[in-house]
């Protein structure tokens, strides 16, 4: 079975946008048709006054007539801004909507793709794209489609009406358009470089500054406060010059443009004295015409303050969605086959961490109910095999079968009910002891928990915690310990209560004396179970069924420890330096 990398054809980002609103979209449509309105009644005053003003130059304007198009030009504004009003909300709910399921889709996708899809990018990265990236185009999202549509639809009605009055003065009302027009399309020239290279400077930033800040501990202990903080100087210093030097490139263009736009009153004006003059327009009609014009790009203007905001919105949709287009781990929705018991069988089994292979036609049998220790030099394969038995990864080539089906046939969800796996690199949530523990099993009782806790030899240091279990374990578990957040994750593995339990370094950080007791802890959970251990300290595997020696990405030798020292020679090696390092200590 092969990987899935089809990628998905480019969509657009109103595409995208309409998917994520789901069953608000409705609120868009309705949105729009009430900015439309709003625009509408906002150009109806324009009228009014040139009514009054068309009575009064004709002489024929009573008190009654004015009082009465006064009164229709406070209900227009109040319309105007009821409509507006609406149609902002609606949009906002509409725009919430959307980027709740930008955030929903991101995180889901995330937990379905390959891991090292997922390491290629930091942390910082995923975290800028979710969460301030995607907040930052609300207001544009929100504003965008009432505003840009109204704004476009209503100003092309009236200058319609304009072309009835006098289709020659209205066109030269438009004289200082191109004018402005130009300078406006000045601003944009090299526009997508330097839009991208803000983009880039700004995702540095963010990395350099989540770097900096989750490497604070080790930068005072090793003194490089000085060379790391001018890192993230000249990381800043860099996004915020990248942003100044385009804004001093667009200045002038962008205060032409902005002056001529609006311009229109120095063309139309004399034509209009001048038509006046020869009879060709009455003066009622030359006063609707400037009043009109008045109102007329406004809106342009509007939508030319957008324009930005459409771009950066853009990117920001792209970013994000192409996290949701990158390929998931192949898996079927229903299991076809179900697995005979938990014995896991890896076949000629190859992986490459993109162009690199690491792992060489690996094959090896591991037998349910036995435990499992992979031993190797550093670099050797033993994490990468574990993790792919996991299924955080598809193999390139070959299979790996539990219970005699390939694990690719097997859904996602189900297959993580038969693994529980615990690394070296643990990480809680900011959430309760108890509740960081609940995690490997939603459904236990707080007894289940402590049960769990106390045969995982947990419980004596949680009660010694300030609040016991109910003590918030902090961001990653940072309110703990190394050696407690591990012992921690392997009671949440151990009360998952998986039929697989893979331990990667998972005592690591702990003391000899928890270690130990985590040892017997664990052989006590295991009975029963398939259990695969990583350890670089021998001694805490010298007892393993089965002990699988890995060597630059192939099974070198499997057997048990006596078997393992008698014939070969590299786990002999690997055993004396080890006992020679216990005694140096």
């Amino acid at each position: 079975m092969e990987k899935n990398t089809s990628a998905a054809k480019p969509r657009s980002t109103i595409s995208w946008i309409v998917e994520f609103a789901g069953s608000k979209k409705s609120y868009y449509i309705i949105s729009v048709i009430l900015a439309i309105l709003s625009v509408g009644f906002g150009f109806l005053p324009y009228i009014f006054v040139g009514r009054i003003v068309k009575e009064l130059l004709s002489g024929t304007a009573s008190e009654a007539f004015c009082f009465r198009q006064c009164i229709w030009i406070a209900i227009a504004w109040t319309l105007n801004r009821i409509c507006h009003t609406v149609s902002t909300a609606l949009s906002h709910r509409a725009t919430f909507e959307v980027l709740g399921k930008i955030r929903r889709r991101i995180t889901k996708h995330m937990s379905k793709m390959p891991l090292g899809d997922v390491l290629d990018q930091s942390s910082g990265t995923y975290k800028n794209i979710i969460i301030e990236r995607v907040d930052s185009v609300e207001t544009t999202m929100a504003h965008i489609l009432p505003e840009v549509s109204s704004n476009l639809l209503i100003p092309i009605l009236v200058f319609g009406y304009m072309l009835s009055i006098n289709w020659k003065l209205a066109l030269l009302s438009l004289l200082s358009l191109p004018i402005g027009a130009i300078f406006f399309c000045c601003e944009f020239i090299g526009a997508n470089e330097s839009f991208q290279n803000t983009i880039d400077k700004t995702k540095a930033l963010n990395d350099t500054a989540v770097e900096y800040i989750n490497g604070i501990e080790v930068i005072k202990a090793f003194g490089k406060a000085k060379t790391s903080y001018a890192k993230f100087v000249t990381a800043a210093k860099e996004g915020a010059d990248c942003f100044i030097e385009w804004m001093r490139r667009c200045n002038v263009f962008q205060n032409i443009a902005m002056t001529m736009l609006p311009a229109q009153l120095l063309s139309l004006v004399p034509f209009a004295g001048w038509f006046y003059s020869k009879g060709w327009v009455t003066g009622s009609d030359a006063f609707m015409l400037i009043i009109l014009a008045l109102g007329l790009v406004s809106p342009f203007l509007i939508i030319a303050n957008y324009l930005d905001d459409l771009k950066k919105c853009q990117v920001i949709i792209g970013e994000a969605t192409s996290i949701i287009v990158k390929p998931e781990l192949v898996r079927p929705e229903k299991s076809t086959e179900i697995p005979k018991g938990n014995d896991i069988e890896l076949k000629n089994v190859h992986f490459a961490y993109k162009q690199e292979e690491v792992l060489h036609g690996v094959n090896l049998t591991i037998k349910e109910g036995t435990v499992n220790a992979l031993v190797g030099p550093s670099g050797s394969g033993k994490s990468t095999i574990a993790k792919l038995i996991a299924s955080f990864w598809d193999v390139d080539e070959g299979a790996i079968l539990l219970g005699g089906v390939d694990i690719r046939k097997i859904p996602l969800e189900e297959y993580n009910r038969n693994i529980a796996y615990v690394s070296q690199d643990n990480y809680l949530f900011d959430e309760t002891v108890m509740e960081n523990i609940r995690m490997g099993n939603p459904s236990a009782t707080d007894e289940q928990v402590v049960e769990a806790a106390k045969k995982c030899g947990c419980h004596d240091f949680i009660m010694k915690l300030e609040h016991g279990y109910r003590t918030v374990c902090g961001g990653a578990g940072s309110h703990l310990s190394g050696g407690e957040r591990q012992r921690i994750s392997i009671a949440r593995a151990m009360l998952k209560d998986a039929p697989v339990v893979i331990l990667d370094e998972a005592t690591a950080y702990t003391d000899p004396e928890n270690e130990a007791l985590v040892q017997r802890s664990v052989a006590k959970l295991v009975a029963g179970k398939t259990l695969i251990v990583i350890a670089h300290r021998l001694s805490t595997i010298a007892s393993a069924d089965n002990i699988i020696l890995i060597n630059e990405g192939r099974v070198e030798a499997c057997g048990t420890q006596e078997e393992l020292l008698a014939e070969s020679p590299l786990y002999r090696n690997m055993w004396e330096a080890h006992n020679l390092s216990k005694e140096v200590v």
